[in-house]
C-alpha cells in the first residue's frame, strides 16, 4: 500500500453512522458546539498573549492584528465546514486530509494538531496559574515564588535560563482536574463548558462596555507604532508578526470539528457552529484589545494577566471589574484546559480506529469516554505546563494550526477535482478562490513567525514520521486491509489454478 493511499468517503460515511459498535454519543446541539467553539478559543490568546503581542509587536493596532487572523480563519471555515459536512467523523483536519490528500500527509497533519491542542491546554494552564496567583494575592494568600512558574524561560535571543523556580503547580493541578472532570463522561463536561463560557463571555462584555468609558485615546497614539529597524518589530510587520503569534487564539473553531461524532444532526449543526463560534470570539477579541490598550500603555502589558495588569493601571471606575476579571478568568480559563483536551482526546481517538497510533486510545469505557487517550493528554499536558515557559508554547501552536488550516484549503481543491459528484450538505462558495485564498493567507502569517518556531516544528515533524514509520505505517488499518485483500486474491489465484490442473 501506498503511502499516499486516501480513505474513501464511503468508509468515513460508514464510521460517522454505524450503529453496530461502540461509539461516542451523539448528544451535542448547536448551543453546545459554539460554546465548545467560544470556550476552547476564548482563552489565553485574550486573557494572556494579547498584552505579549501588544508590548512586543503590534502596540494598540493589536486589535488590527486578531481582524487579520480572523479573516484568515474565515477563509479556512469556509472549507472546514464543507468538509465538516461530508466527513462528520472525530479527527477533524486529519481526517479531511485522510481521504484528499493520503495516509502520510494525514499522519503529519494529525501530528500538527498534537501541537495545537495537546500544547494549548498547557498554555492555558499556565496563564490560568498567572491570573489565580493574583487572585489569591489580593485576598492575602500568597502562593510561593518556587512553585508559582516555569523553571525555565527564554531571554531575548531566544536561549533558555533557568529561573530559579521549581515547578508551576497551580497549572498542573489545573489540568488534572480537567482530565478527572473529562473521565465523568461527554455531556457532564459540556455542561460545566456552557454555564463556564456563558459567565465568561458576560464578564468580557461587562469590560468593553464599562471600560469604553474610561480609555485614554493618548494612548492609542500613534496606533501603529513606527517600526524599530527590524522585521516584526511594530510598524505594519510587527501587526502581521502579532498575527501570526495570536492565530492559536482561533483554534476553537476548528475544535468543533472534532466534535462530530458527539453531535447530533452533524453535517447541519457542525458548520453552522464553526461560523458563530468564529464571529463571536472576533468582535470579543478586537473590543477587549481596544479597551485594554487604552486603559493603559501598551509598553506595560507584557505580562501573564494583561487584562488585569489594564484595569489595575486604570480609572477608579473600573476597579471593580478587575476583580470580576480576575474571578472570570479563573474559572472562564478553565473551560479552555477542558476543550483543548477534549480535542487532542477526539484527535488521537480518530488516528486510533485507524490504526495509525495505539488500539488503547479508541477504546471506549462504559459511559462511552476514551479513558487511556484522555489519562495520556492529561498526563503530558500537566507535566508540559509545569516546566515550559509559555512563550515557547504560544508560536508552535500557531504554527501547527495554521499548517493544519492550509492543508485543509488544499485538500478542498483536491476533493472537488477526485470526487465532483460526492453529495456535499454545506459546499464552499467561489471555490477556487476561497480555498486558495485561505491557504495564502495562512502561509503568510506562518513566515510572520520566528526562526525558532520553524526550527522547533521541524524538529517535532522528523520526530512525528519516525513514529509512523516504527509504529503508524505498519499498524495502519488502511495497509492491513490492502495486505488481506491481495492473500486472498492470491489464494483464490492458487485454488483457481489448482482446479484448473
Amino acid at each position: 500500500m501506498s503511502l499516499w493511499s486516501r480513505k474513501s468517503l464511503a468508509a468515513c460515511e460508514a464510521e460517522a453512522f454505524d450503529e453496530s459498535r461502540p461509539r461516542l454519543p451523539r448528544s451535542l446541539g448547536i448551543v453546545a458546539l459554539t460554546a465548545f467553539g467560544v470556550g476552547s478559543t476564548v482563552g489565553a490568546g485574550i486573557f494572556s498573549q494579547t498584552g505579549e503581542a501588544a508590548a512586543l509587536w503590534a502596540g494598540p493596532a493589536v486589535s488590527l492584528s486578531f481582524v487579520l487572523a480572523s479573516i484568515a480563519c474565515f477563509f479556512a471555515g469556509l472549507c472546514y465546514a464543507e468538509f465538516a459536512a461530508m466527513v462528520p467523523i472525530a479527527g477533524s483536519a486529519y481526517s479531511y486530509a485522510y481521504v484528499t490528500l493520503g495516509e502520510v500527509v494525514a499522519w503529519v497533519i494529525g501530528w500538527s494538531l498534537v501541537l495545537e491542542w495537546q500544547f494549548s491546554a498547557s498554555l492555558v494552564a499556565i496563564s490560568w496559574s498567572g491570573y489565580t496567583t493574583d487572585a489569591l494575592r489580593d485576598l492575602g494568600v500568597s502562593v510561593p515564588a518556587a512553585l508559582s512558574g516555569s523553571p525555565l524561560t527564554l531571554d531575548v535571543h531566544n536561549h533558555f535560563l533557568t529561573t530559579g523556580t521549581w515547578i508551576d503547580l497551580p497549572a498542573v493541578l489545573v489540568v488534572i482536574a480537567c482530565t478527572v472532570l473529562m473521565l465523568a463522561g461527554t455531556r457532564t463536561s459540556s455542561l460545566v463548558n456552557v454555564v463556564i463560557v456563558i459567565a465568561k463571555v458576560l464578564a468580557l462584555l461587562v469590560l468593553v462596555g464599562v471600560g469604553s468609558r474610561y480609555v485614554h485615546p493618548q494612548f492609542w497614539h500613534p496606533f501603529v507604532p513606527a517600526n524599530g529597524g527590524e522585521f516584526g518589530h511594530f510598524g505594519w510587520s510587527g501587526v502581521a508578526r502579532a498575527a501570526g503569534s495570536l492565530f492559536f487564539a482561533y483554534i476553537g473553531f476548528d475544535g468543533v470539528s472534532t466534535l462530530a461524532e458527539d453531535a447530533r444532526d452533524p453535517q447541519r449543526t457542525v458548520p453552522w457552529s464553526v461560523f458563530a463560534s468564529l464571529v463571536i470570539v472576533t468582535l470579543l477579541y478586537v473590543g477587549v484589545s481596544l479597551v485594554i490598550t487604552g486603559l493603559a500603555s501598551y509598553h506595560t502589558l507584557n505580562v501573564p494577566d494583561p487584562l488585569y495588569q489594564a484595569l489595575r493601571a486604570g480609572d477608579r471606575g473600573v476597579a471593580w471589574v478587575r476583580y470580576l476579571i480576575s474571578i472570570v478568568a479563573v474559572v472562564g480559563l478553565v473551560s479552555v484546559v477542558l476543550a483543548s483536551i477534549f480535542g487532542q482526546v477526539r484527535i488521537f481517538y480518530s488516528m486510533a480506529r485507524d490504526g495509525l497510533m495505539p488500539r488503547a486510545f479508541a477504546r471506549l469505557s462504559p459511559r462511552r469516554v476514551p479513558v487511556a487517550g484522555t489519562l495520556w493528554v492529561g498526563g503530558i499536558a500537566a507535566v508540559t505546563a509545569g516546566f515550559m515557559p509559555l512563550s515557547v508554547l504560544a508560536d508552535l501552536i500557531s504554527l501547527g494550526t495554521l499548517l493544519a488550516f492550509t492543508m485543509v484549503c488544499v485538500g478542498i481543491l483536491v476533493l472537488r477535482h477526485t470526487a465532483p459528484a460526492a453529495r456535499r450538505p454545506f459546499r464552499t462558495p467561489w471555490v477556487p478562490l476561497v480555498p486558495v485564498l485561505g491557504a495564502v493567507s495562512c502561509i503568510t502569517l506562518m513566515l510572520m513567525l520566528g526562526r525558532i518556531t520553524w526550527t522547533g516544528l521541524a524538529i517535532w515533524t522528523l520526530i512525528g514520521l519516525a513514529v509512523y514509520a516504527a509504529y503508524g505505517h505498519r499498524h495502519s488499518r488502511l495497509r492491513l486491509q490492502a495486505l488481506a485483500a491481495a492473500r486472498a486474491s492470491a489464494a483464490g489465484a492458487e485454488d483457481l489454478t489448482s482446479s484448473l490442473k
